[in-house]
């Protein structure tokens, strides 16, 4: 065979990934909120676009036998959208689970100290909303009050970077040595700026730890005694419940340990908390469903978005007064743009709908009768049952809100791994959370449940779980074991 340059004409097909494509993809992703702000950048980019009247909100009906789904117009968007050809198709399914973690109490244990706030809602935490009202923040409020603490511009300096280093709860978490070498400046002089700090209000912040967030408050009421002063040095011990040996280290009886665990419980874990931090949001939904005759409308939140039109008089008159031909081609490109931004809203909006219809008609049972009757499902499914890729429908899910009856939820909330059931269909495992939250609170304090027990209640509920699955999802749900649980109990009856 011989060797040398040659010509040779191929064939292929390959769809591009334009601009263009690469946006409609984007959109997908995005919140409704996340879309008003692209919007806002694209009205000021383009000319031709303007905002027009608001389109109302025409829900979709969804009824549990059959699901009436929205047709889709073939164009290389809904190609790429529903096949996920992309280079950069990664699937968005990472369920990621913002946890609110309370400071160290010592090894692991579950005792729980009730903030101010907390107290004054009732016992419940606020609702996000509530998070959003308050205008001052913590940094705000201290920066306000330091600078009447001291004349010594130095302390002063120093006292105002440590309040900036503090985190939300109100601690300071990096070391005083690591301060010292960053500012280059004695430990003596950190020492006293912290203790200006841990002078203001409200007492506790500044704290490194929890024990010391608890001794300053317990100094501000009079009460800090060497026996207060070892029982806030044993926090761990009160986590785990060890009454009588608490009262022993204290050298306290009964009523005086009651009482000195009562002035504990009074103190504020996260001082911090009182005070907004400045970026807190309400969670605005961007699907709405409600109930309707024999199954349920679906609409997406059209109070955040807004509607785009082309102003097509502005460009016959811009048109007219183009001279050149490289005005006419700028013209002419913000017009494609203008338009091709149009379509890919209308497929986003499709889409979404789409994909929340057939979420609907999959969870009908949690809609119905609440999170006991949340069904296993996974992307795949929803992929499958409406002819997308899988990748497709992650995008749809991400950074998404539902809004029922019931609250609002995210989407990625809907999608749960299943364990087995005697019904043969599984249970989702936030069905079985539920079932074993329920299951303990309803325990006698007398007659903890073990792990043992609450499989045998379980498999009387229908689901089939080995222990260390119970164990795992009791766990996850922020509940101790038997043990735990019996000495919380008892700490709780102590008076």
């Amino acid at each position: 065979m011989a060797l040398g340059p040659r010509l040779d004409i191929r064939q292929t097909q390959s769809l591009v990934m334009t601009p263009q494509l690469q946006q409609a993809i984007k959109l997908l992703a995005l919140s409704n909120l996340e879309v008003e702000t692209f919007i806002g950048e694209a009205l000021e980019a383009n000319p031709l676009l303007e905002i027009g009247e608001a389109a109302p909100a025409e829900p979709l009906e969804v009824a549990p036998e059959e699901l009436r789904r929205t047709h889709l117009e073939s164009s290389p968007v809904d190609q790429l959208v529903s096949e996920g050809r992309v280079e950069e198709d990664q699937p968005l399914d990472i369920d990621v689970s913002a946890l609110d973690r309370d400071r160290d109490t010592g090894d692991g244990g579950s005792f729980e100290l009730s903030s101010s706030r907390d107290f004054a809602a009732g016992g419940e935490r606020p609702d996000i909303d509530e998070r959003g009202r308050f205008e001052e923040t913590l940094a705000e409020h201290l920066h306000a009050q330091i600078g009447t603490t001291t004349s010594d511009p130095q302390l002063l300096f120093v006292a105002r970077w440590l309040i900036d280093q503090l985190d939300e709860a109100g601690y300071l978490g990096i070391a005083l040595s690591e301060v010292a070498e960053s500012l280059g400046l004695s430990a003596v002089v950190i020492e006293r700026a912290l203790g200006l700090v841990q002078s203001l209000d409200p007492t506790g912040v500044g704290a490194r730890n929890l024990a010391e967030c608890i001794a300053l408050q317990a100094r501000e009421a009079d009460r800090y005694d060497p026996c207060m002063a070892r029982l806030i040095d044993n926090l761990d011990l009160v986590a785990r419940g060890e009454v009588a040996r608490l009262k022993r280290l204290c050298q306290v009886d009964d009523e005086d340990f009651a009482d000195m665990l009562a002035e504990l419980r009074s103190y504020d874990p996260r001082p911090g908390l009182r005070f907004g931090g400045g970026a807190a949001e309400a969670v605005v939904p961007d699907i709405l469903v409600r109930a309707a005759k024999g199954g349920w409308d679906i609409a997406l939140n059209q109070a955040t978005l807004p509607r785009l039109i082309v102003n097509r008089s502005y460009y016959v008159e811009m048109r007219g007064a183009c001279v050149s031909k490289d005005a006419k081609a700028w013209l002419g490109e913000k017009l494609a743009d203008a338009n091709w931004l149009l379509k890919a809203l209308d497929q986003r909006q499709k889409t979404i709908l789409k994909v929340a219809s057939e979420l609907v008609k999959q969870q009908d049972g949690f809609f119905r009768n609440g999170v006991a009757h949340l069904r296993p499902l996974t992307l795949k499914t929803v992929a499958e049952a409406i002819s997308m890729h899988e990748s497709t429908v992650s995008r749809v899910t991400s950074n998404k809100y539902l809004h029922c009856e019931r609250g609002t939820f995210e989407l990625k909330y809907f999608f749960t791994s299943g364990v087995g059931s005697s019904d043969g269909e599984g249970a989702s495992a936030e069905a079985v959370k539920a079932a074993i939250r329920q299951l303990i609170d309803a325990e006698d304090p007398k007659a903890i449940l073990s792990d043992d027990a609450l499989v045998d209640l379980l498999k009387a509920k229908g689901f089939d779980l080995a222990r260390r699955t119970v164990a795992k999802y009791r766990e996850a749900i922020g509940l101790g074991s038997s043990v735990q649980r019996r000495r919380q109990k008892a700490l709780a009856g102590v008076r």
